[in-house]
């Protein structure tokens, strides 16, 4: 080998690289100690950019193309080496090769419950988790802040770091936003949509990176606030409970036999709260109707909520809710209901 072969061979004339991993964010081109050749050709490629760096200073960055490799386009790598007239010869720097395409599909999540203030439920704890795509868009930044020095720099090199940050950023946009746990669900293409100008400020001032889509998938309850928000289904299916009553006694009478007798249960309880109260006017001086009228029954049941609630097969706040909204006529009668439970069961056997 000649002199001059062995001068070329160790000079680099074309400087590319091909990306075939999908999941490099950066990449030092390895010189091996070579150095790189006055007028050498520098191969950028589509979702590509080069940032060369010399004497630990980010000096000319470079977009898709051919470039040949002078004075002319490379003036801050020629203001750092001192090259005031030009250079000749060969000369030493790092080549960062930064993919800048779009990276689709990574998977955030909320490790642990976010709390927030719910008019509905009050303080509730929620779980949310979904996925984001980000490119990008400061080089020099994201080599300085993230990638480093690092030659080969993935994406599960950052993922938790970048993930900590966006649920840090959703958990305070979520808490400020102050939207009903209830509506979420209807509301997170909206909620995605509204959050990116909240969370780009932050990757970009602190990585160089820009969200270009932001997907919340789903944002969960804890198991007893599911619990509730079931009972208040049920509820709204329900209805009128007297509506209800109604029907289930036709559904028994339909039946017969034992049919008949369960559906007896929700009627004595709208007999017997009615009952309570004619009791409760008569203790007061007032006409009590219904007591001789029921003397041939024999014996008469009064419900409690309680007991009501077990009949109907629903909970005891929901018969106290339907009892406050008028749909189901009760009084609280407290130790007076055992008086006049005693004084009806008196006059029944007299």
């Amino acid at each position: 080998m000649s002199i001059l072969d062995f001068i070329k061979s160790e000079l680099l004339e074309i400087i590319e690289w091909t990306d075939d991993s999908r999941d490099t964010l950066s990449y030092r081109y390895p010189d091996d100690d070579k150095e790189i050749k006055n007028g050498a050709q520098l191969i950028v490629r589509e979702s590509q950019m080069v940032q060369f760096v010399a004497a630990g200073k980010y000096a000319d960055a470079f977009g898709p193309g051919k470039h040949t490799l002078t004075t002319e386009n490379i003036p801050v790598l020629s203001t750092i080496l001192g090259w005031k007239y030009g250079f000749n010869s060969p000369f030493k720097c790092d080549v960062y090769y930064v993919n800048t395409r779009l990276f689709t599909g990574n998977k955030w999540g909320t490790s642990n419950p976010v709390m927030m203030r719910d008019k509905d439920f009050g303080v509730v704890r929620l779980r949310a988790f979904g996925t984001f795509d980000f490119r990008i868009v400061d080089v020099p930044k994201f080599l300085r802040e993230v990638a480093g020095t690092d030659q080969n720099f993935r994406l599960d090199e950052f993922a938790d770091t970048m993930r900590s940050r966006i649920v840090s950023v959703f958990t305070e946009a979520l808490a400020t936003a102050q939207v009903p746990a209830l509506d979420v669900a209807t509301r997170y293409s909206e909620m995605g949509e509204a959050l990116l100008p909240i969370i780009n400020p932050a990757m970009g001032g602190k990585y160089g990176l820009e969200i270009t889509s932001f997907v919340l998938e789903n944002v969960s309850v804890p198991p007893e606030v599911e619990q509730a928000i079931d009972k208040r289904s049920s509820m709204g299916v329900i209805g009128n409970l007297n509506d209800y009553v109604k029907y289930q006694m036709g559904v028994g009478m339909g039946q017969g036999g034992e049919g008949a007798a369960a559906a007896a249960a929700p009627a004595q309880m709208a007999i017997g709260f009615g009952m309570a109260q004619e009791l409760m006017k008569g203790m007061q001086g007032q006409p009590a109707a219904a007591a001789p009228a029921a003397a041939g029954t024999g014996t008469i049941d009064v419900l409690t909520p309680e007991q009501a609630a077990q009949a109907l097969g629903v909970s005891v706040e929901d018969v106290m809710a339907s009892i406050t909204a008028g749909e189901l006529k009760a009084r609280k009668i407290g130790n007076a209901y055992r008086i006049a439970r005693s004084a009806l069961d008196e006059f029944l056997r007299g």
